[in-house]
């Protein structure tokens, strides 16, 4: 694909290819080149994140907090621009009940996000609040 072929993609087709590529061992890069703006914003209880410098730097805290588990999108919708999902970590030592993240899609691209998630063991207590802080 174009990278015009690429802008022309709706914003269903960048949040179906979003989550095929995470879905892969090697896909996070390529999802940033594809489907990731240079310059989103991504909202979240631990702050603000700019730019894919920003993307990365959220997902290295998710894979560090979470390294393993069975990850279950339970609830995707898209409308117009606008794509919500809910999702699951309900295998491994480290668990995610409420996991739910926003997305505005323009011109092919992911260009404002946001990310909710509370990182729990398997007895439901709570490690990690949404906040990135463990609870004193």
């Amino acid at each position: 694909m174009t990278d015009q072929d690429l802008t022309e993609r709706s914003p269903r087709e960048v949040l179906e290819d979003h989550l095929r590529l995470a879905a892969l061992p090697d896909g996070f890069e390529a999802d940033l080149a594809r489907n990731v703006g240079e310059d989103v914003v991504v909202l979240t209880g631990r702050g603000v994140f700019h730019g894919i410098g920003g993307v990365r730097e959220l997902a290295r805290q998710l894979m560090t907090e979470i390294p393993s588990g069975r990850w279950t999108y339970v609830t995707w919708l898209v409308e117009g621009r606008m794509g919500f999902l809910e999702w699951t970590v309900d295998e491994g030592p480290y668990r995610i009940r409420d996991g739910a993240d926003s997305y505005l899609i323009e011109s092919g691209r992911i260009r404002a996000q946001t990310i909710h998630y509370t990182v729990e063991d398997e007895h439901g207590n709570v490690l990690i609040r949404s906040d990135g802080r463990r609870p004193s």
